[in-house]
């Protein structure tokens, strides 16, 4: 009865955390946006810009997503998950948008709107199953 109680509770948590999965999601593109445009204005080149902004909203996402979205231990190996799937993240999404404007026909900005939800929600799963899992402690 225990477990079973524990498999309701853990499935209703679900939706909440993928909306304060979304919240976070959000602030991090925010703030990867903001670093990128300071750094532009300070000179640095937009190739080096990008991927530190990048790792600027990832850093977010992962204090605010342990602490508030799964509410979770922190630890190393959930540092390296984490950032394994951010970065996962960031391919996928560059390989969706690429297939879709060369198969689909679409725009780009069209195809980032497309390539986007399906791996927002694969990161968050993986997020939740193998980052942050009772397991990952």
């Amino acid at each position: 009865m225990i477990a079973e109680s524990h498999g309701r509770t853990a499935r209703h948590a679900m939706p909440r955390q993928f909306v304060r999965y979304l919240v976070v999601g959000v602030a991090n593109t925010a703030l990867s946006f903001l670093v990128y445009r300071l750094l532009l204005i300070a000179g640095t080149p937009y190739a080096v810009a990008a991927p530190v902004a990048f790792l600027a909203g990832a850093v977010n996402g992962y204090v605010f997503n342990r602490r508030w979205t799964y509410a979770a231990p922190d630890c190393t190996r959930a540092r390296v998950l984490y950032f394994l799937f951010a970065a996962l993240g960031a391919a996928a999404t560059s390989g969706l948008v690429m297939l879709v404007v060369r198969t689909a026909g679409v725009g780009r900005g069209e195809a980032y709107l497309v390539a986007v939800p399906p791996v927002t929600v694969a990161t968050f799963l993986a997020n939740r199953i193998w980052t942050f899992s009772d397991r990952s402690g």
